[in-house]
């Protein structure tokens, strides 16, 4: 590798760490995953910083926790004033590109990036926006429900396959292309697919795959733990509560979420290839990883919105060809380090500090102490949900709900409150002591449902006669494109070729 490498960020969407087999799982079958975690660091202890989409992306890529930039859920604005790792690439001589999904709400739809080649496969408006004044509320026009595991099989096209399809081609293109290019300047590009975030329903050609695999039922049955007060809500938000499920329906549930997850493995499979093919992998650092997790029918809970492991822990693998060779880093990290990452391997320096940091030097020199921290929210709450994981520990603290307290290490299932115990008294008064230094809780509270009343008052108003979108209208110049009356034919036909 010569001079600053290029950066290729391919995410995935509601894809749990722990089901991976580079993280212990031995169901999904994922050879590209695996490759790339065999010849590359694998972080065993990544978190989203908040387990829901969009505030999880908006604190990923400005490295700022959601709090701080005032962007709280699926309907918040990310603000165009908050730096993010492409403004901060672009302005060091990257080109920057973004490839599908990474949920912006707003009218800035590319904070950063110099192209989008495709739309979000979601709303960029307000209309999702969560209404803690109104706990027992649901909306069932967009908060999940239970259709996805009730309904869940085999398709050969969905909504979601069409927006895949579409990123993973626009991805292999613009590859092709950037081999091609006279632009002499590094890139950076971020492909992001929708998948294996649900509905639960897979292409046959990868439900097949697991004709042969035994699909295990959920670790925790529902039933098995008693249920803290945020699962509760949790549950009423997605209907859990009053819908009933078999055990085929959740082993079909948990098999297409098995086969979409080697749907997105055999995208970064290509984009690999490509990358080979068009002799660009030895300038090319790779990184993979996801929004959030899924917790798949444990403790009878699905999707994300909790800071339990399957909903809040992510893979995060870093394969740079400078450095081939296998690695584990044991040291918690967060999606709120990825924006310093990215920085640090390009040799850039942020202009504004950044509350993550990068993880690169973790592989050598671990910190068994490192904290990592999380809110949450969203919809499903009723007030600010903070997060701490330090050590073994990890703490859950909400004004609304008694404290949980988990040792994850020796209760990795995170069955047994230790806060419920009075010998670990001292440790929970410390943690609790911790949350309110970290955070001003009240002031918090107060602007997000502020910030909830604002958003729905502007979203009713704009529903009112002429609806503008905000949503991104990809464009391509076809008189730019193939054979043209004003190129030259032998130009256009040699400069194509690789």
């Amino acid at each position: 590798m010569t001079g600053r490498p290029n950066l290729l960020l391919v995410m995935a969407d509601q894809l749990a760490a722990p089901f991976l087999r580079c993280y212990g799982g031995d169901t999904a079958i994922t050879p590209a995953i695996d490759r790339l975690a065999e010849e590359g660091v694998v972080f065993e202890s990544a978190y989203a910083n908040s387990p829901l989409c969009a505030p999880s992306r908006f604190s990923m890529m400005s490295g700022r926790l959601n709090s701080v930039i005032g962007a709280y859920d699926n309907a918040s604005e990310f603000p165009a004033s908050v730096p993010t790792f492409a403004h901060h690439l672009r302005s060091a001589g990257y080109q920057t590109s973004l490839i599908g999904k990474m949920h912006f709400v707003g009218p800035d739809q590319l904070h950063g990036f110099e192209e989008r080649l495709t739309t979000d496969i979601y709303p960029a408006d307000f209309g999702w926006t969560p209404n803690w004044d109104d706990p027992d509320g649901r909306f069932d026009w967009w908060f999940h429900n239970m259709d996805s595991v009730t309904d869940a099989g085999v398709a050969e096209a969905s909504n979601q396959l069409d927006f895949d399809d579409d990123v993973g081609h626009q991805a292999l293109r613009k590859l092709r292309d950037l081999a091609r290019t006279s632009d002499d300047r590094p890139w950076f590009v971020t492909v992001s697919f929708t998948h294996p975030h649900d509905p639960y329903v897979a292409r046959p050609e990868f439900w097949e795959r697991y004709d042969r695999v035994e699909i295990p039922m959920p670790a925790v049955a529902d039933g098995a733990v008693t249920h803290d007060r945020h699962s509760e809500r949790l549950r009423h938000v997605i209907a859990a509560d009053v819908t009933s499920v078999t055990d085929d329906q959740i082993r079909a549930a948990r098999r297409a979420y098995f086969a979409n997850v080697s749907y997105v493995d055999d995208w970064l499979r290509q984009i690999r290839d490509t990358l080979e093919r068009f002799d660009l992998a030895d300038d090319t650092v790779t990184v993979f990883t996801a929004d959030h997790g899924d917790m798949l029918g444990e403790r009878g809970l699905w999707y994300k919105m909790s800071f339990f492991e399957h909903s809040a822990r992510v893979p995060l693998i870093v394969h740079d060809p400078a450095r081939r060779s296998a690695a584990q880093a044991t040291t918690h990290v967060s999606l709120l380090d990825l924006a310093p990452t990215l920085l640090d391997l390009a040799g850039v320096e942020a202009t504004e500090p950044m509350e993550g940091a990068s993880v690169l030097p973790f592989v050598s020199s671990p910190d068994p102490d490192r904290t990592v921290v999380g809110e949450y929210l969203g919809e499903g709450a009723v007030a600010p949900i903070f997060m701490i994981r330090r050590g073994d520990l990890k703490l859950v603290w909400c004004s609304a709900d008694p404290p949980q307290l988990y040792d994850v290490a020796a209760d990795p299932h995170e069955l047994t409150n230790l806060a419920d115990d009075p010998a670990h008294g001292a440790t929970l008064e410390s943690f609790t002591a911790e949350v309110t230094k970290r955070w001003d809780v009240d002031r918090i509270d107060a602007e997000v449902r502020a910030s909830q009343r604002d958003r729905a008052d502007v979203d009713r108003a704009l529903r009112r006669g002429r609806y503008r979108s905000w949503d991104h209208q990809p464009t391509v110049d076809a008189g730019q494109q193939y054979m043209r009356n004003h190129l030259d034919l032998n130009d256009v036909e040699s400069g194509r070729r690789y």
